[in-house]
């Protein structure tokens, strides 16, 4: 996680500083501008917008409501793949901190990996993880525990690495073995894995036939 979720959980400020609108929109911009011009309700809060001011904006037209207790800055310049801010920031708890960590063929799609393009996002979350209602049907939803040296940041939400996607996907057996042996060969060629760690890992090494595919695509290229 960000130190930003950290921060935001420990920022008090006084009340000469809540009522200067020149530190909040500061404290405001300093947030949206790692999340490319999203920020949340608490995110919000913490910057000093009370929910009366919250509202103004809203009804102004400064902010865009996005989602329930999510909102993006009207005027933000476009930004890449501010789709997987807006989910990663759904995913949030209580606390305001996101659970979730784009996984499976939608992090192949980030990494620009084979020739993967999902309709949908696929988030790992925590085997606790819950929210009230139904699922957004742009989401499909795998349960797991990843560590640190699984998941790696990018501008406002997280992806799982190469190694850790690849395990995934030979996990599930998701995709064609075409695709993840072309998505393998490409991380391999681009220093994104190491292809003997990778074939080593319990995920990849029951899957003998691809593991022997790609031996056989890497003497080649």
């Amino acid at each position: 996680m960000t130190p930003l979720y950290n921060t935001l959980t420990q920022l008090r400020f006084g009340a000469d500083e809540m009522n200067d609108p020149a530190s909040s929109r500061k404290r405001l911009y300093d947030i949206l501008v790692t999340q490319q011009g999203y920020f949340t309700t608490v995110q919000a809060h913490a910057a000093g917008y009370d929910s009366a001011l919250c509202a103004y904006h809203v009804r102004r037209g400064d902010w865009q409501r996005e989602a329930h207790g999510i909102y993006r800055l009207t005027d933000y310049p476009p930004t890449d793949r501010p789709d997987l801010v807006l989910w990663n920031l759904w995913s949030r708890d209580r606390s305001g901190r996101p659970q979730g960590t784009y996984s499976h063929a939608t992090a192949l799609s980030v990494y620009n990996l084979s020739d993967v393009n999902p309709s949908r996002l696929h988030m790992m979350v925590p085997p606790t993880f819950r929210r009230r209602g139904l699922l957004p049907g742009i989401l499909i939803i795998h349960r797991g525990l990843l560590i640190e040296s699984d998941v790696e940041q990018m501008e406002g939400y997280s992806v799982t690495r190469p190694l850790r996607t690849l395990r995934d996907l030979a996990d599930c057996r998701m995709l064609s073995d075409e695709l993840l042996l072309e998505a393998a060969v490409q991380a391999v060629h681009r220093g994104l894995v190491d292809p003997t760690e990778l074939m080593s890992t319990p995920e990849w090494a029951p899957a003998i036939s691809l593991t022997a595919q790609l031996r056989r695509a890497l003497e080649k290229s």
